[in-house]
């Protein structure tokens, strides 16, 4: 009965799908086995090898895809496409109960009347026809498919039995009107000797969208079946298993293909998808759930560059961990406009070293990201407006500031050359304020002083300034230091406000508000000059250098209790601004 089979037949068993790799004995076992590999790789039991023995090789990397059966086992029954069609979206004719009401016929709503219409199969313009064991187009019987169904715009043959593509090509030759293609979970054999694929062109010439996705297809594979859709402008290619896509000649493609969808497969670089550079007119490329980590494996390799015509990018969960890589994506996709970067591992800690809780981490990534690519308009799926971009900026700039406090004035140039558009913020905003702390020995008296500032108006005397200054040891509690504000002014201690001045800028309003979803550049602009105003009338809620924006310099009330002074303020110096309750 092992004769009625062949390598590269597709079987169902029992709704389970699989193709036959091995036909032949098994050592330690009595008669014949197939091979089989699941289209479900968690279906079988090992990778095609048996006690130490390799029968056939998986075209999944999945080492449970693989199992043997006896070829006795019974199989479904393959069914052509019209069968398919009629099984689904006309069988229910027969089973729809008619509803009188003095023998009147009601009229049929809700669930009874949209399959009655999904019957009349000539109206058709969507057919999903997935998982539906279908083999060839006819079998014997059927009418032609130009009868039955010739208005179909978007057809799904996703995860079937067919062998050949030229199977598909045969059923799409009838259908003037198609536009999307979705062939997922396929397993198409000897794909560049398929001669009716590779006479193909002027049949499949009108279809905009194809889907080829789980067929473990090569991506020369691929490409060769997609040149024979001449006006494609959609190809999703995702849990392919691809690791890099070799250059091949996509010329008929390079003036339509507009979105590339790549999710789900091997790649660890940027580098490994630089082929498609040569796509002049792609717009959208999603590589989502890849393992890219870098731009390029080796540095001494120049930087892959797409062109300026793409515009989103999908790197969601991949395994980016510096900013590094964030900084060389504007050099290797000019014209980004639109990113989607969540589910990396440096959303989990973008700043390790001065991550504070005043802030999510979420937000501080989106900051950073932000920041760092200056045409920025959508990430994430959120639009940035004008004033969301200043935010971000001024955000960063300040830490950027707090960076090179931690380090010692020699560094500086090292702290900068890891920030490509520090120049560019600093020229905007005005450079970030430094409080480098001067190290002493701790041992040293100096040490354990902190050299306070501080400034008071008198009573009645709003315009003047009364200016002290002292040091203070750290041990001091607020109590303490109030006592010694008194004496300075001349004022009774607890009817004092002590506020510290910190130097740093924060947000004042609106941080942790939804990004606006409008599209519209005008509409961007209007909230950014709106926004822009607000900020003007806040009093200090100017930027460094003047320019209006939702930002003040933030200020801590020293409260009364027996905290120590070390512990409030920063630094071994300290701004301290006194008042009057």
């Amino acid at each position: 009965m092992a004769t009625n089979f062949k390598v590269g037949d597709r079987l169902s068993y029992d709704g389970a799908v699989c193709t036959v790799r091995y036909i032949g004995e098994v050592s330690g076992t009595s008669g014949s086995w197939l091979g089989v590999e699941w289209d479900d790789p968690t279906r079988g039991k090992h990778d095609g090898s048996n006690k130490g023995v390799r029968y056939f090789t998986c075209r999944s990397k999945s080492p449970n895809a693989a199992s043997f059966v006896r070829p006795t086992r019974p199989t479904e029954k393959p069914q052509s496409f019209i069968k398919a069609i009629t099984e689904k979206y006309a069988s229910e004719l027969t089973n729809t109960a008619v509803i009188k009401f003095s023998n009147k016929v009601a009229e049929e709503v809700g669930f009874d009347k949209i399959q009655r219409k999904q019957a009349q199969l000539a109206e058709l313009r969507v057919v999903i026809v997935d998982s539906s064991r279908i083999a060839s187009a006819y079998s014997e019987g059927d009418k032609p498919l130009s009868e039955v169904c010739p208005k179909i715009v978007e057809l799904d043959l996703s995860r079937n039995l067919f062998q050949k593509l030229g199977q598909v090509v045969e059923i799409c030759s009838e259908l003037p009107a198609l536009r999307s293609l979705r062939l997922n979970g396929n397993r198409f054999q000897d794909i560049f000797n398929d001669e009716v694929l590779g006479n193909s062109h002027d049949v499949l010439k009108e279809v905009k969208d194809l889907a080829l996705e789980e067929t473990f297809m090569s991506w020369e594979e691929i490409c060769h079946v997609a040149t024979k859709f001449q006006t494609l402008s959609t190809l999703s290619a995702s849990a392919n298993q691809l690791s890099f896509l070799p250059e091949t000649p996509l010329s008929t493609l390079a003036s339509t293909l507009v979105s590339l969808n790549l999710e789900f497969n091997n790649f660890i670089t940027i580098a490994d998808v630089a082929s498609l550079a040569g796509l002049k007119a792609l717009r959208n490329l999603h590589l989502k759930g890849n393992h890219i980590s870098t731009i390029t494996q080796d540095p001494s390799h120049a930087l892959p560059v797409f062109p300026t015509s793409l515009k989103y990018l999908d790197l969601s969960y991949n395994k980016v961990s510096s900013w590094d890589f964030i900084d060389v994506l504007p050099n290797c996709f000019p014209g980004l406009t639109s990113l989607r970067f969540s589910h990396n591992p440096i959303y989990d800690n973008p700043d390790p070293e001065f991550s504070t809780q005043s802030k999510s981490i979420t937000d501080e990534a989106y900051m950073f990201t932000v920041g760092r690519i200056a045409n920025l308009k959508t990430l994430n799926f959120g639009t940035i407006s004008n004033s969301d971009r200043q935010d971000a900026e001024m955000f960063y700039l300040a830490r950027i500031g707090k960076h090179l406090a931690a380090v010692p004035e020699d560094q500086e140039a090292e702290v900068i050359k890891r920030h490509k558009r520090f120049a560019e913020l600093c020229e905007l905003y005005g450079p970030p304020v430094v409080n480098r702390r001067k190290e002493i020995n701790p041992a040293f008296l100096e040490a354990r002083l902190v050299t306070v500032h501080f400034s008071f108006h008198p009573a009645g005397e709003e315009d003047k300034i009364v200016e002290r200054t002292t040091r203070i040891p750290k041990s001091f509690d607020i109590y303490t230091v109030k006592g010694i504000a008194g004496k300075l002014f001349g004022a009774r201690p607890l009817g004092l406000r002590l506020i510290w001045e910190t130097g740093e800028w924060d947000p004042v309003f609106g941080f942790d508000d939804e990004v606006e979803d409008s599209d519209e550049e005008e509409d961007e602009e209007k909230r950014g000059e709106t926004d822009a105003g607000d900020a003007e009338d806040l009093g200090d809620s100017s930027q460094p250098d003047g320019k209006p924006g939702k930002w003040v310099k933030r200020e801590v009330e020293l409260q009364d209790g027996p905290r120590q002074l070390g512990f409030c303020v920063d630094g071994l110096e300290a701004n301290i601004r006194v008042e009057l309750r």
